[in-house]
């Protein structure tokens, strides 16, 4: 599905990815982890397109395309959905208003009609009821006056709706209680398909109790400097990022 290949990224002339080498497959689920500053975030703005990224090196195929070419428009209409690690408010704009935007405008570029009001609402409530969001939001502007819980669960709901072919979800477990982490974990889970690829950025391993991810990367100083399975995160749960970086350090 995308193939990323010695990726290196700037920031205000800063180097803050620096070889960035990663293949991810349709319904597979990767997590990466690291301490803060490692570049997590980085490297899933990247891909989605968003602003402040130079890339100095490398190249990231989707599917046959080569994405550093497309706009970030088109690598949404292209399946590519990103979970924000800070939800954006947007005040006057209700979630279905700006759900049956993003629904329609991906049909008419994959030339499909568009989907009337009976339909899509139908629809909407369906995926609400999938992932346990209260109908009320439905009518509500876009995160304003949510807690974070809320916020992270809203997102989770625009996957299911968007229907991405990757997701990418920047820390959808911070700050969230056990309750609000299960009912975003189980959303999650019911959104893993054989068609579907999720990359989950996190820090913790309480998320991975309840998804378990195919791959486990490490990426620290810019770098992915191991790679597993979940097992890995119980380590890293155990005993820190220390023992990497020192190796590092070290070679």
């Amino acid at each position: 599905m995308i193939k990323i290949e010695n990726l290196h990224v700037e920031v205000d002339g800063k180097a803050i990815l620096k070889g960035i080498n990663l293949t991810i497959n349709a319904g597979e689920v990767h997590a990466i982890m690291g301490p803060n500053g490692s570049g997590k975030s980085t490297l899933s703005n990247v891909i989605a397109g968003r602003n402040g990224y130079t890339v100095t090196q490398g190249s990231i195929r989707y599917f046959d395309q080569d994405l550093l070419e497309m706009k970030p428009e088109e690598r949404a209409w292209a399946g590519i959905f990103l979970a924000f690690q800070y939800p954006v408010e947007i005040p006057g704009v209700n979630n279905t208003y700006l759900l049956k935007a993003g629904v329609n405008a991906r049909r008419r570029q994959q030339g499909l009609e568009e989907l009337d009001a009976m339909d899509f609402m139908q629809m909407v409530q369906e995926k609400a009821r999938l992932v346990e969001l209260d109908p009320a939001f439905l009518s509500r502007s876009v995160n304003v006056g949510f807690s974070g819980g809320e916020k992270k669960r809203n997102e989770i709901f625009q996957m299911a709706v968007l229907e991405p072919k990757l997701a990418l979800l920047d820390e959808t477990d911070s700050g969230l209680d056990i309750d609000a982490l299960r009912i975003v974990a189980g959303g999650i889970n019911k959104l893993r398909n054989p068609e579907r690829a999720i990359v989950m950025i996190t820090h913790y391993q309480r998320l991975l109790d309840y998804i378990t991810p195919d791959f486990v990367h490490v990426l620290a100083n810019g770098e992915i400097l191991t790679s597993g399975d979940a097992k890995l995160a119980h380590k890293l749960e155990k005993e820190g990022y220390d023992w990497l970086l020192e190796k590092d350090t070290a070679a």
